[in-house]
């Protein structure tokens, strides 16, 4: 088999020990994210509301309207509301919540801007299990699941990837391992959402666009790539980036060994091929709407002018995008689940990683062109989405669509460059076997230091009392809760709910109430306990209210 210099490529086989290793750790991983399936609430990963509203459309028969048409179902937002204020054990199942609170709620479900095929695989998975007859944190697993299974893959995606890459066993196991290091990446692929799958097919794509690059030249795996990226532009538009990069990697798989009119063949069969699949979607929206993919979000972040006397500034946008893209990447599981592995620690993770991989990865050497290649995916990632961030900061005044999770796609590409690069930092002989085992523990290490603070988190919510969480009035929790707590109370003070518990049975005026301070009753005032303690600080005044929710 040639290599894309036309010189003979040497693979060697993967011994049994290996085999068993990487096979071990593919199970781990699968077991890992059913950790954080099970860990992280419902409803706090980023979107997940949204995604699972979208899949509930789907099962009950709905249709996939225009973008920013779709509103959340009030039976979701009922299941909400119940996770904020009962016990488990009278959480209702899906018919009780689509019977006692029909219809939907004037939130927007952006998600009808992508296709429906994530959510229509969910949907499938709800109606084979009678989800109707399910409680619906129970259905709600069954759709982590499902993204579970599809993510667990992604180590021996990645060890087959570098280990073409680099030809080091050593080095594609330990980026394997470089997987759990990303405690994010496990809190996305452990909840519902089109994030997963996307991973799972832009893997394989980045897998299947090495084994080209490295001497693979036969017309099963060059098809197998078209059919893949088709796949995977029919899920998300976050997919589309790898469409210029496949494109260059049939294009470029087989230089010195093939003609270029030739590869120029493979390129547009590739190409063609994923178009026939999955360019439809993108097709139809041009078509309806001109534009490749339309706002799910104008609804709620309309277009507007700064307020006099401010201005959009680079610096404030590099400010707000450096901090939330280094937060999002390594850690912050969700909207109420703020809680970050630490900004010292991801940013200084950020700086490793970037510094490594631009200083060692692209140096002189015979797989320079192969590196090269690979880098353009992330590359096309990082710059598609920081113009749609800069584009709606200039028109909306907040720093949006800049969330780590969108690079994603492209993690096996990182993971391969920052072999590469590591392989040729590490010293030779025992000092690299010390930096290789150094690694190997310090890697999953930081994953587990990231699940245990969420863990952390959770079991601290747990244990809190019921009436000392937050209650929000949600349409389709259960009615008249609130006000018949007020007129017990009210009744109590000699008064009626609807004067306020004010009058007194003897006719009296009761006396002016007292101002509750934070040390009465040994209890926090509930209002003030949930009042920031300080306003934000200046880099985050123009960030989107919904910094997590950016699909």
């Amino acid at each position: 088999m040639l290599t894309t210099t036309g010189r003979r490529a040497d693979h060697p086989p993967a011994t049994r020990a290996e085999r068993i290793a990487v096979a071990v750790v593919t199970v781990t991983f699968g077991l890992w994210l059913l950790v954080w399936a099970l860990v992280v609430p419902v409803f706090q990963a980023p979107d997940e509301t949204a995604h699972i509203d979208a899949t509930v459309h789907l099962a009950i028969g709905d249709p996939w309207v225009a973008p920013g048409e779709m509103h959340v179902l009030n039976a979701v937002q009922a299941a909400a509301a119940q996770q904020a204020t009962l016990p488990k054990s009278e959480w209702s199942d899906f018919a009780e919540l689509l019977g006692g609170a029909p219809g939907e709620s004037s939130t927007v479900d952006q998600m009808t801007q992508h296709p429906p095929t994530a959510y229509l695989v969910g949907a499938v998975v709800l109606k084979a299990l009678h989800f109707a007859d399910l409680r619906w944190d129970h259905a709600v697993l069954a759709l982590r699941l499902v993204d579970v299974a599809a993510v667990t893959l992604l180590p021996l995606l990645t060890w087959a990837s570098v280990r073409r890459l680099t030809r080091s066993p050593r080095a594609a196991l330990i980026g394997a391992l470089a997987l759990f290091a990303t405690p994010q990446l496990a809190s996305i692929a452990s909840s519902v959402s089109n994030d997963a799958p996307v991973m799972l097919f832009a893997g394989v794509v980045v897998w299947l666009s090495v084994r080209l690059l490295t001497g693979d030249l036969g017309w099963r795996t060059t098809v197998a790539l078209g059919v893949t990226l088709g796949a995977l532009i029919w899920i998300k538009g976050t997919g589309l980036p790898a469409v210029p990069f496949v494109a260059l990697v049939a294009l470029v798989a087989g230089a010195g060994a093939l003609t270029l009119r030739r590869r120029v063949l493979r390129t547009v069969v590739t190409v063609g091929v994923a178009g026939l699949i999955g360019a439809w979607w993108w097709l139809h929206n041009i078509v309806t709407y001109g534009r490749v993919q339309p706002n799910g979000y104008t609804a709620m972040r309309p277009p507007k002018d700064f307020p006099p006397g401010e201005h959009p500034t680079l610096a404030h946008f590099l400010d707000v995008s450096w901090g939330t893209l280094a937060r999002t990447f390594w850690g912050s599981p969700g909207i109420k689940a703020q809680v970050s592995i630490g900004d010292l620690l991801t940013s200084l993770l950020t700086l490793v990683a970037l510094v490594v991989v631009l200083a060692f990865a692209f140096r002189r050497a015979p797989d320079r062109r192969t590196v090269l290649v690979l880098a353009v995916f992330p590359a096309l990632l990082i710059g598609i989405q920081t113009y749609t961030s800069a584009h709606a900061y200039l028109t909306t005044t907040e720093v949006a669509a800049t969330q780590g999770r969108y690079y994603f796609p492209a993690i096996v590409c990182l993971v391969a460059l920052s072999a590469v690069a590591w392989r040729r930092l590490a010293p030779r002989g025992r000092a690299g076997d010390g930096l290789a085992v150094g690694l190997a523990v310090v890697l999953p290490g930081i994953g587990l230091y990231g699940l245990g603070v969420v863990a952390s988190w959770f079991w601290n919510a747990a244990r809190s009392p019921p009436d000392r969480r937050r209650r929000r009035p949600v349409r389709g929790a259960r009615p008249g809760a609130t006000g018949a707590r007020r007129g017990r109370a009210a009744a109590r003070r000699g008064g009626s709910r609807r004067d306020g518990g004010r009058g007194r049975p003897d006719g009296r005026p009761d006396p002016p109430p007292r101002r509750r301070r934070a040390h009465d009753d040994g209890r926090l005032d509930r209002r003030s306990a949930e009042r920031p303690a300080r306003s934000p600080p200046p880099s985050t005044r123009h960030r989107a209210p919904g910094a997590e929710r950016n699909c």
